[in-house]
Formats: C-alpha cells, structure tokens, sequence
C-alpha cells in the first residue's frame, strides 16, 4: 500500500509502524499539506488489522497535528512538521500581565519540539465548552484554567483523561486531573499573618471584594485573619462613594481600583504607608515603581510556569499548591 508499510518480522508495534510509515512519506516528500492518506478501513482490510490498532495511529497523528479528519471524506495531511513530539492546547481565562508571565515561563521550560496553541474563555461558559470540544483529539496535553466555572467535569470528559492538566484553582469536580493551584484562603491567611505587625498600626482594614472573577478563599482568609486577631475590618464590593480615612489599610484585587485608590490618596494629602495602607494582588514589574513601591500578595507566577511545564513532561499525577507571599514595599 502507497505511504504505509508494515513489515510482521519487525519488533515494533503495528500502530508505531503506521506513524513511521506516515512520517517517512512526509521526509521524502511523498505526502504534502493537504494530501489524503489510505482510510482505516483500506489499512485494516490489507494489513489484516484491528479498527483499534489502525485508530491509536490517527489518534496520535491528530493530537501531534500531522493529520486531521474530514467528515465523510478521510484523513489528510494537516502539517509536515514531524519533528514536533508534543503539541499543548492551553485555555486560559485572560491575560494579563502576571498571566504572561506565567505563560513566558512555562514556554521556556518547554523544549524546542514542543508547540503550544492558546486559547482565552474570557470567563464565558459557552465559549470554555466549545473550545474544549473543538480541541478533542488534536493535542498530547490539555491545560485547562476553570476560573470561576465549577462542575465542569462532564465538559473535559470529551478529553483523554491522562492528558488533562488543571491550573491556577483547585476544584472538587476535577480531583482525579494533576494541577498546579493557589490555595487563595490559606495563601491570604498565611500573607497577612506574616505581615501583622505592619498591619496592626491600622485602625481597620478594609477588603474591596468585588466578587465576580475574584476568588472568594481570599475573602474568607482575610476574615479569618481579623477575627482570630480581633482586628476591625470591613469588606466592600467598590470603591464607589467611598471617603478613604487616615489609619485604614485597603486590599483591592483590581488595578484599576488601585490606581484610583493611589489618585483618591494624592488629592486628599495621605501619604501612603504613613496614613493610608495599600496592598494588592498578583505581583508584576510595574507594581515595583508605582508610587514608589506597591505592596502585593502574590505567588510566583513564573515558578508556576515552570512547575506546570515540568509536570506536562513527566506526565506527573501530582496536586501542587504554588505558594503566596507578602512583598512588602513602600505602600504598607
């Protein structure tokens, strides 16, 4: 049969040899983009093989990009890049600037045979499903980042379960999926903790917490915290019609409460660290200069890339909790 040879006195599984064979006739420039490869039947009826045995050879010749499947039509030649051993759907939920660091970082701890295609859900359900369905069956890893969205178990059941890798929350419907996650309400706790004695020259604390997209562990850790301390706090939604005072701390998980934070602070004279306390979330660069320094709790989202790459390569089962810290800087 043109472009598949299967050869019985050889020690190598017949699937193995089907994807040699598809491989040999790319190098040798007998199979382009575009050209159509003998069906599963044509190669079952001439090499006496199993529908199961000639599928585990589409399967990963689709996952790796080399084939794709027409409906009613066969099998043809999606990419010639055979030196590509793995290829990683990613499906994040936005991007920002921690998440690229993130993302930066898992690229670097991949090797050069790897590729990675992402995807955002931009916290829309509809979207999430659809890009999962339509990622089936053609990549070797799937990293999936639920954010808010729980039970979707039955969405990612469409996905090999070995392949499936969650990042950034750890949810109950997915516990039998590896994942790197933030503990949000032990990583608050534990944050604060560390920083009591800056925390306490503050008359109250005071939580901005939106809900929506923002995880609700740190709400709670952040209660916890005041309680167990007998420290007077509250917790806001916005920022909206709020007169800020001298001697309270504000925590606001949105930059663009930040800065108008930063703004309100100018205009009434408060200096910050002195009468006004600011601490924010997930750390970048420019937090490190403005206004003269932001104190943030966050973990290290480039450590997480790097944990994340090297769990896709070991095919690691493992559950990694990617700790937070306090960064103390000018604004606490």
């Amino acid at each position: 049969m043109k472009n598949i040879q299967i050869d019985d006195s050889l020690g190598i599984p017949k699937y193995r040899q089907i994807i040699n064979s598809v491989y040999q006739a790319i190098s040798n420039g007998e199979l382009k983009v575009g050209d159509k490869i003998p069906s599963l039947n044509q190669i079952c009826a001439e090499f006496d093989l199993s529908r199961d045995t000639v599928m585990v050879a589409f399967n990963e010749l689709k996952a790796k990009g080399i084939i794709h499947s027409i409906p009613g039509k066969g099998y043809y030649i999606n990419s010639v890049d055979v030196n590509v051993n793995e290829r990683i759907f990613v499906l994040f939920d936005e991007l920002n600037a921690f998440k690229e660091d993130l993302y930066t970082s898992f690229l670097n701890a991949l090797d050069d045979k790897t590729t990675v295609d992402i995807y955002f859900h931009h916290f829309n359900f509809q979207v999430f499903k659809d890009l999962i369905a339509a990622s089936a069956g053609k990549y070797t890893s799937y990293v999936i980042m639920p954010a808010t969205f729980d039970y979707t178990a039955d969405i990612l059941s469409v996905l090999p379960d070995d392949k499936v890798y969650i990042l950034d929350r750890l949810k109950p419907d997915l516990e039998k999926y590896p994942v790197v996650y933030q503990d949000f309400e032990k990583d608050m706790y534990g944050a604060l903790t560390a920083g009591k004695d800056l925390l306490t020259k503050y008359a109250k604390l005071v939580m901005i917490f939106p809900g929506g997209k923002e995880p609700e562990g740190r709400m709670i850790g952040f209660q916890k915290f005041c309680n167990e301390n007998k420290i007077q706090f509250e917790v806001l939604r916005s920022l909206l019609n709020r007169t800020i005072r001298k001697g309270e701390a504000y925590f606001v998980p949105s930059d663009r409460n930040l800065v108008r934070l930063v703004k309100m602070a100018a205009e009434q004279n408060l200096l910050l660290g002195e009468d006004l306390g600011i601490v924010s979330f997930n750390d970048t660069m420019l937090k490190e200069v403005v206004a003269g320094g932001i104190t943030t709790i966050s973990t290290d989202f480039a450590e997480m890339g790097r944990r994340l790459a090297q769990m896709v390569k070991d095919r690691s089962p493992e559950k990694i909790a990617n700790p937070a810290a306090l960064i103390q800087r000018n604004s606490l």
